[in-house]
């Protein structure tokens, strides 16, 4: 999270200027600073949001200059971060919205279950939001949408099978939406956003990227991307259209940046098929197969080489089995006659002939896979002779848990296939010389890196000047700042909009905070003491107690010495409190607290969280 800072920081501005006619003064620029719209206040505070903005050097304007439109984009999520994608366009009094992700809770948050963008400008700005058109169905693209639309009502514009993900996870929030179907290829208006979509290759069918016109900008926005020659559904990007548009004239560029760290090119989908032919081929006893339930063009080549190796085909894991109906449904996966069973009928096949495709490729801890290794899943009892194959890398963070899994399956005398082992698995991200090829087929005047850490950003950035862009027309922003677009001029503006990470707990959104992380941390690391007891306030007397309880702070019964201490500490310090007088119980509880805590820390070097409960009798 990033805090509020008072300090102005320079503005990022840059124009392109085009050369006066002949004995002629070149055009001064209009010289106004854009708009930024209204701050939020960041969460825990009082004080609204400091705009850090700082005005450039420009020359005088003329009084009959007409004040020029520009477009403003405000990324609210998906930078300095791999996840919860959320961008903002707005023109004049209009807002288009691109995807809105969420994102997995980093270790320390104890006990999250997701953590999605801030939608406080969404929400204070709602009657201008026209619309919000979604690039592909991955989590960190669509896992947010059933926490917007609670808040905001949006039309919703996608490809057919990123809506039927999505309208999948609107049912289980109890939510509807309005749903417009669009096609790679299809050009649609939002309001007074002129939109393309033009298909492209990922790790999950119809994903698409945008071509974005405004009176005032254009735009492209890559969305996820890897070029792939020879994708499984044999629709490959399409390059062409890309060099269309760069003809046309882009003036600002956003491009995925996640593999910007590697060079050379990402590896075709069919790699991987190639690879699992080999692996089937040689194959004795049941193989289980896991990758991610999105990877819908991966699906269908394990099922094509389950039905040329005579196997059949079940499917484990709740998203696994909702994507695999839905992609049927769709027409994405096609299934040859006889080769599907359900999960719980597949004991009487024999294990030469069968193929599990199962959740769990990131180790996650209820997923299918992991309870196959922990002997908890009803219907799969692991056993020597099997085959398990992790079809996927571990996302960064998750390589813990998937060792963990790996482990707990060698255990089992299964045989284990990894990515160190084969080549199993490829990204759905583009690499060096993909990013290169893009930038030059659109040829952007700016660009804006977007998807990645803040070392993915600043790669993408040089490797953009690598190749003939000029630094200045670069700009690298953080999620709440504003990037404002005309078609002369860039100008970056920091910490317009508030764009803190909103954690939700089961059924609680944003109610988790920073307080409440760090009292979860202690209780994780430290336990917890309370101390317990009756007092008459009135005449200053303790009625019973107090007693102390513990949990995760000692095992009682093998402290019986340090608790009888910790009694006698307490019981002093509320003595000594009463006996002065003090009828405060705030302060009661504070002085037994502090107590209590030197004596713990002296005893035992740690720092529980101490809890006075006391009852006034």
């Amino acid at each position: 999270m990033r805090e509020n800072n008072s300090k102005k920081p320079s503005v990022k501005r840059m124009a392109v200027r085009r050369p006066a006619a002949k004995d002629q003064p070149a055009k001064r620029g209009s010289g106004r600073r854009p708009a930024s719209g209204r701050q939020t206040p960041s969460k825990g505070s009082s004080k609204p949001m400091q705009k850090n903005v700082q005005k450039a050097v420009q020359k005088p304007v003329s009084r009959q200059a007409k004040k020029a439109d520009n477009l403003k984009i405000i990324p609210i999520g998906g930078l300095n971060e791999i996840g919860k994608n959320l961008t903002v366009l707005e023109y004049k009094d209009q807002i288009l919205l691109i995807d809105c992700g969420m994102t997995f809770p980093e270790e320390e948050m104890y006990g999250i279950d997701v953590v999605i963008p801030d939608f406080s400008y969404l929400v204070k700005n709602a009657a201008k939001i026209v619309g919000m058109v979604i690039t592909h169905g991955h989590e960190d693209h669509i896992g947010g949408v059933p926490y917007l639309l609670k808040q905001v009502n949006v039309p919703i514009y996608g490809t057919r099978l990123t809506l039927g993900l999505i309208e999948n996870k609107l049912k289980e929030h109890g939510l509807r939406a309005d749903f417009h179907t669009i096609k790679a290829g299809e050009k649609f208006r939002v309001g007074e956003f002129k939109v393309e979509a033009i298909r492209t290759t990922h790790s999950i069918a119809d994903a698409i990227c945008l071509y974005i016109q405004t009176p005032a900008a254009t735009l492209f926005h890559t969305g996820d991307f890897k070029i792939d020659y020879t994708p499984i559904d044999g629709e490959p990007i399409d390059l062409g259209k890309f060099a269309e548009v760069g003809r046309r004239g882009v003036d600002i560029m956003l491009a995925d940046s996640t593999n910007v760290l590697r060079p050379g090119f990402t590896q075709s989908e069919r790699k991987v098929g190639e690879t699992l032919d080999g692996i089937f081929r040689e194959a004795k006893g049941r193989i289980i197969i896991a990758t991610f339930s999105s990877n819908v063009h991966r699906v269908q080549k394990i099922i094509e080489l389950a039905a040329k190796y005579g196997r059949k085909v079940a499917v484990s894991g709740r998203s696994m089995d909702n994507v695999v109906n839905l992609a049927i449904e769709l027409g994405y996966l096609h299934l040859p006659a006889g080769i599907y069973v359900e999960l719980n009928k597949t004991k009487n096949i024999p294990d030469s002939q069968l193929v599990i495709i199962t959740t769990g490729s990131q180790g996650e801890p209820m997923s299918a896979l992991s309870r196959m290794a922990n002997n908890e899943h009803r219907n799969v009892k692991l056993k020597k002779g099997d085959m398990v194959i992790f079809s996927s890398s571990p996302v960064p963070g998750n390589e813990k848990t998937v060792t963990s899994v790996v482990n707990k399956l060698y255990e089992k005398e299964v045989e284990v296939i990894y990515n160190d082992i084969a080549d199993i698995h490829v990204s759905g991200h583009a690499c060096q010389e993909e990013l290169k090829l893009i930038h030059t087929l659109i040829k952007p005047k700016f660009f804006m890196p977007v998807h990645g850490e803040h070392r993915h950003l600043v790669q993408h950035a040089r490797l953009a000047e690598s190749i003939g862009m000029r630094k200045d027309r670069i700009f690298i922003l953080a999620n709440g700042d504003q990037l404002t677009v005309d078609k002369r001029n860039a100008t970056k503006f920091q910490n317009v909009v508030s764009a803190e990470d909103v954690l939700v707990d089961g059924l609680g959104v944003g109610d988790v905070g920073n307080i409440v992380l760090r009292d979860r941390k202690l209780l994780s690391e430290s336990g917890l003491i309370i101390v317990v007891a009756a007092i008459d306030r009135a005449s200053a007397e303790i009625i019973s107690g107090p007693d102390i309880v513990s949990r995760g702070f000692v095992y009682v019964r093998e402290n019986e010495d340090l608790i009888k201490d910790a009694r006698e500490v307490a019981l002093q310090a509320l003595e000594d409190s009463l006996y002065a007088g003090n009828k405060d119980w705030n302060a009661i509880k504070n002085s037994v607290r502090e107590e209590l805590r030197r004596f713990i820390f002296r005893r035992t070097k740690r720092d529980p969280i101490i809890l006075p409960i006391f009852l006034d009798v």
